[in-house]
């Protein structure tokens, strides 16, 4: 597969590197209380998660060029989308759970240190496989073409946390609580170590962003093979994803279609692997980058001119108490309608 090619210092991966882990330790200084983040809160450091996703393409592009800038905007923007609908299925393990507020940015920060090192064993693996073995970019792009159907085609199908394969071994192997404890993962009972209900929710949203990382690091293989871009377009968007959460978090049911636009972008991002090991070859970047702009911007708008006169989630139902959570038991309240729309798994694991 022909694809961008240019020298990366080791410094600058360093650098990189170091920059995500520098933003990461601000993220967890900044929320190191147990405080209930607001919607407020959150949209100030989503503003500042994507500000600084969006600066790096403006440093690449005094780098690199165009070229190179525009197709990190590409891979960023369609990891961006890709997020939001692991934000939908975050909410219903939480629901599910019943994860009081206060505690659930431990849980997605944790979340998001698991994404980046599951994206970054996918991208290395899948980039090695689609330029060594060409034939690979046919198993990837039909692979996407399915999961944008899956996608499609699934509508309000119900997610079972407590079914999912990983969760039911975690609790056969190793003697966990029930009830949450606080903001531990684990605590000490007659000497020895107990998982606490929260480290189970921790191994359910890793379990299911597994799924997640496997198709968003396909997709954006789709655009490029350059590890580099691929990796910092991932980084990037996965950085702000606990902020992302909170601040639509009531806003779940305005999203209504937003999965059919991704669904395209899977199934576009799946034919653009396939043509580029035909005569036909690669798509121009500015085309990529123009339907995945447009797609985005016509799914949403039309979910929020649909839903214009429902409800928020927080206007019809109360969040997880903070206020005795040791003691409160899982629930199992019904999911709301937007979510379980990735359609990679059989339904049964988040």
């Amino acid at each position: 597969m022909n694809d961008l090619s240019f020298a990366v210092p080791l410094w600058v991966w360093a650098a990189v590197t170091l920059g995500i882990c520098v933003m990461l330790a601000v993220d967890l200084i900044a929320h190191r209380d147990n405080h209930v983040i607001g919607f407020k809160e959150a949209a100030i450091w989503s503003s500042i998660w994507i500000a600084i996703g969006l600066g790096f393409g403006l440093i690449l592009l005094a780098w690199q060029g165009g070229e190179v800038s525009s197709t990190y905007y590409a891979g960023y923007l369609i990891e961006k989308a890709l997020s939001i609908d692991n934000v939908f299925v975050f909410a219903l393990v939480f629901s599910f759970f019943a994860v009081p507020d206060a505690y659930q940015h431990k849980v997605l920060f944790w979340g998001v240190l698991g994404a980046l090192a599951a994206r970054l064993v996918f991208i290395f693996v899948g980039a090695e496989l689609l330029q060594v073995f060409f034939w690979t970019a046919y198993l990837f792009g039909a692979f996407l073409i399915w999961t944008g159907w899956k996608m499609a085609a699934s509508k309000d199908e119900e997610v079972h946390p407590d079914r999912n394969p990983i969760v039911r071994l975690v609790k056969k192997l190793i003697p966990t609580d029930a009830k949450f404890h606080g903001d531990k993962f684990f605590i000490r009972r007659n000497g020895k170590r107990v998982a606490t209900l929260l480290f189970v929710v921790l191994v359910a949203v890793e379990a299911t962003d597994l799924i997640f990382a496997i198709d968003s690091v396909a997709a954006v293989l789709a655009i490029t093979t350059n590890t580099f871009l691929v990796w910092t377009a991932n980084a990037f968007a996965v950085l702000g994803l606990r902020s992302l959460y909170f601040c639509l978090a009531g806003l779940l049911r305005r999203f209504a279609y937003l999965h059919y636009g991704l669904a395209v972008l899977l199934a576009f991002a799946g034919v653009k692997l396939i043509l580029s090991e035909t005569p036909v070859g690669k798509l121009p970047i500015p085309l990529t980058l123009g339907v995945i702009t447009l797609t985005i911007t016509i799914s949403i708008a039309w979910s929020l001119v649909a839903t214009r006169n429902q409800p928020t989630d927080t206007e019809t139902q109360p969040t997880g108490a903070v206020e005795g959570g040791a003691d409160q038991p899982p629930a199992n309240p019904t999911p709301h309608q937007p979510a379980a729309r990735r359609g990679t798994s059989d339904k049964k694991s988040p």
